[in-house]
């Protein structure tokens, strides 16, 4: 009888070796893929999400100081919002005018009788005038009386005379005084009113140069 090539016990340790092979091979390339499986793929990974563009003005910053500004580069409508609103804060920041402070009021009627009645009221008034001119007439009186051989009574007739003469002119010489106050009055706060306003435009104007040039520097027309 033949002897077989390998003997039975080599043949299972040959078995065994084998699988335990297998099973070491098999361990290495689950821990291969599973460390695979764990490691991120930069490629695979999500875009990092951009930044927020920037908030476009709801509003025409030319605009809102009477300009109109107009692309000379075909820039998009939303970019020169943004460029307006650059160019409106620098030239804030430049001049140190603020547009927002509004036009200055001029004086009410209200506003312009109250300063006429008190700059009337305060007006200087002449007094003594009946006095005087009671003395001016019993002075003519007199001469006209003794003319006539009564100057006694040309002089009292004269007084009386002198007296409403001279009540009524300083009458009316306090009227004029009262409404030339009044009229000085009205005509200073108009003149600070429109110094005021000029001294506005100006600040404006100022304003608007700096700001155009700005907006030109960008490739826009401004008028």
């Amino acid at each position: 009888m033949l002897k077989p090539a390998v003997s039975v016990d080599k043949l299972d340790r040959l078995v065994r070796l084998l699988g335990a092979a297998t099973l070491i091979f098999c361990l290495a390339g689950c821990k291969k893929d599973a460390a695979t499986e764990a490691t991120p793929n930069p490629a695979a990974q999500p875009a990092a999400a951009a930044a927020p563009a920037r908030p476009v003005p709801s509003f025409s910053a030319a605009q809102k100081v009477g300009l109109y500004a107009y692309p000379a580069k075909n820039q998009p409508h939303d970019q020169q919002l943004i460029d307006e609103s650059d160019c409106y804060d620098s030239a804030q920041q430049q001049t140190g005018v603020n547009p927002e402070m509004g036009a200055p009021q001029g004086p009410s009627s209200a506003d312009v009788q109250t300063a006429q009645a008190q700059a009337a009221d305060s007006a200087p008034q002449a007094k003594g005038g009946r006095a005087k001119g009671a003395a001016r007439g019993a002075v003519g009186g007199a001469v006209i009386g003794g003319i006539a051989g009564d100057a006694g009574k040309g002089a009292a007739i004269g007084a009386t005379v002198g007296t409403v003469r001279g009540g009524r002119q300083q009458r009316q010489a306090n009227a004029d005084a009262k409404q030339q106050a009044a009229d000085q009055a009205g005509a200073q706060m108009q003149q600070q009113h429109q110094s005021e306003k000029a001294a506005y435009n100006q600040q404006m104007d100022k304003f608007k140069r700096a700001f155009t040039a700005c907006m030109t520097a960008r490739g826009y027309s401004v008028q």
